[in-house]
């Protein structure tokens, strides 16, 4: 899962983006408002951790933007900001969720949990499932029956993106966008590797799931 913090005080920025990665997000960070509106028009991410007062453009205008071009991506508000009128701005301007500085971390990741619920069957909230196949954070692997198997980071990305999506083609570049950014110069035998993996990881816990290849197009998980 994909994350984007938009926030110009560096240490802050930097100390969310590790909290994040060690709870298993993938995150992308920008440190000024035009940055950060560019980043977030990608429409890349699966949620953006928002600050209001920005250098360059604040938080309230990157949402205008966002929402005018139907770009519905999730957003959460992390402002110093505690009026009742900054909170009730923000939402109405398509923020999805607010969270005032300082804040407790299980908070903050509980409200980023809440922003990014996904199409896939929730088991808890440190689990995915798909035909009863579990995707466990906790502990980066795969279990189907009591078998599981150890993924890598890649892996297990990959893998999230497939389960919260079943039975739709993804695409490689929409897979190569969400795990590697949409910056990154990695080829598709890249990501034709890390399928290999994981459909052997897969038969190894005999897994009655499938990750089809569309030819030419990308991978879906059956």
């Amino acid at each position: 899962m994909r994350l984007l913090v938009v926030e110009d005080e560096v240490q802050l920025a930097d100390a969310l983006t590790e909290i994040l990665k060690r709870n298993m997000y993938t995150v992308d960070t920008s440190y000024d408002g035009i940055e950060g509106l560019d980043n977030a028009m990608t429409g890349v991410y699966d949620g953006i951790i928002l600050d209001i007062m920005l250098p360059g453009m604040n938080g309230i205008d990157i949402l205008r933007n966002l929402r005018a071009e139907k770009i519905s991506t999730p957003v959460l508000l992390l402002t110093a900001r505690s009026e009742i009128e900054d909170k009730i701005n923000g939402l109405d301007c398509g923020a999805d969720d607010y969270l005032t500085k300082p804040f407790v971390t299980g908070e903050l990741l509980a409200r980023v949990r809440a922003l990014t619920r996904r199409r896939g069957e929730i088991v808890n909230e440190n689990k995915l499932a798909y035909n009863g196949l579990e995707l466990n954070k906790n502990t980066c692997s795969i279990i189907w029956k009591g078998n599981d198997v150890k993924l890598s980071l890649k892996e297990y990305h990959i893998m999230e993106l497939l389960i919260s999506n079943p039975h739709q083609i993804l695409p490689k570049e929409r897979i190569i966008e969400k795990i590697w950014g949409y910056e990154s110069d990695v080829e598709y035998n890249n990501i034709e590797v890390y399928i290999s993996f994981l459909r052997k990881k897969l038969s190894v816990i005999s897994a009655p799931v499938q990750i089809k290849t569309a030819r030419g197009i990308g991978y879906s998980l059956e």
